[in-house]
């Protein structure tokens, strides 16, 4: 007989993060593995311990047996559900996982190289040891689907073999979580929402009724606000010269690895270490990382013909207060707008997704 738990899995490089939610989608649990590659830990609750954790499928077995400690075995799931950062043109829905779907997802490796082939490792090693019990698949690039052709498309020629360049957008499990849930604070949804999901991955969004318009991410996460590693926007000249300069695989890591926040500050990529450092360089980090949110939200405002509302979500949108003022105060010559605060809720966005996947 299938069980009621509904458990997600986000399956990063360094990390994974599952959260287990009941039949009534209320989350009973998160267990978390962290520092993949070496002696990491495995968070349960409250409670971490130390682990051995050479790679994925070793954090993946850690994660399983921390679940089985608490009663809770694969085989007693209703089902998976994964967090899946590309889907491509295809995938703009959550699916259920079948062969052909498993191999849409592995279709997108060219475009998510750092993200998809974790997702299914995930994948894969819950089908070895599960093979009956369904899995589901929410895509970060979903949400963006609904943007129009004029705002996706670079100005680039229309040849099959630049076929897949264009802005796909992420953060959307992020995006369509919070115009669920901002109603409740709202009382209804703004026609004209700028939304702000920013962490150490950052960016912005355009939702007009309900859908998104534009987006600060393009063909990759890299692109658009100032990040905690990553460099945010940045003329493709210069990469090409960075790319002569220092080499492919060299300018991928700076790119990807050492600039945004962490670059700027020469400290580091967390945005409290930087608000409580006291030095020149963290401080412009700071005023980096707020000029640009404001800056690109103005053209996200401009896709959308005004403003309506404001929402900051994100670890950073949600819990720093002097971000937020900035962006906001930078953003004072559009009048008076309502503003609001919004807690992330991606993971259970995902399970909802699942469930209406299983239910229908």
């Amino acid at each position: 007989m299938a069980g009621t738990h509904i458990l997600v899995i986000n399956a990063g490089s360094s990390s994974i993060k599952t959260a287990l939610f009941d039949g009534d989608l209320a989350e009973v649990l998160r267990i978390e593995a962290t520092g993949i590659g070496g002696i990491g830990a495995v968070k349960t609750g409250a409670a971490s311990e130390p682990a051995d954790l050479p790679d994925n499928a070793a954090a993946l077995a850690a994660i399983f047996d921390a679940l089985s400690r608490q009663g809770i075995t694969l085989t007693s799931l209703r089902a998976v559900a994964h967090r899946v950062v590309h889907g491509g043109t295809a995938l703009t829905a959550p699916h259920r996982i079948t062969p052909a779907i498993r191999q849409a997802i592995a279709d997108c490796i060219s475009l998510a190289p750092l993200h998809n082939p974790h997702h299914l490792a995930a994948i894969d090693a819950v089908s070895a040891l599960a093979p009956d019990l369904p899995q589901c698949a929410s895509f970060d690039t979903a949400f963006h689907a609904t943007i129009p052709d004029i705002a996706r498309r670079y100005a680039l020629p229309d040849r099959p073999d630049l076929a897949g360049l264009q802005r796909y957008g992420f953060h959307g499990t992020s995006y369509a979580a919070l115009v669920r849930t901002l109603p409740q604070q709202s009382g209804t949804l703004p026609k004209r929402l700028l939304a702000f999901h920013l962490g150490n991955g950052a960016s912005a969004c355009a939702i007009l009724d309900g859908q998104s318009v534009a987006t600060t991410m393009g063909y990759s996460p890299l692109s658009g606000l100032t990040m905690g590693t990553r460099v945010g926007e940045i003329d493709a000249g210069a990469v090409l010269r960075l790319v002569r300069q220092l080499g492919l695989d060299q300018t991928e890591t700076l790119l990807n690895h050492h600039s945004g926040l962490l670059g700027l500050s020469g400290i580091s990529s967390d945005m409290r270490t930087l608000e409580n450092s006291d030095t020149p360089k963290a401080r412009f980090a700071i005023d980096h990382f707020c000029y640009w949110a404001a800056r690109q939200a103005g053209s996200l405002i401009a896709a959308m013909g005004g403003l309506d509302a404001v929402a900051f979500t994100g670890g950073i949108g949600e819990n720093s207060t002097l971000i937020r003022t900035a962006v906001l105060d930078k953003l004072s010559w559009m009048g008076k707008f309502p503003s609001y605060t919004v807690a992330a809720q991606e993971e259970i966005q995902i399970a909802g997704e699942a469930n209406a996947l299983l239910t229908t």
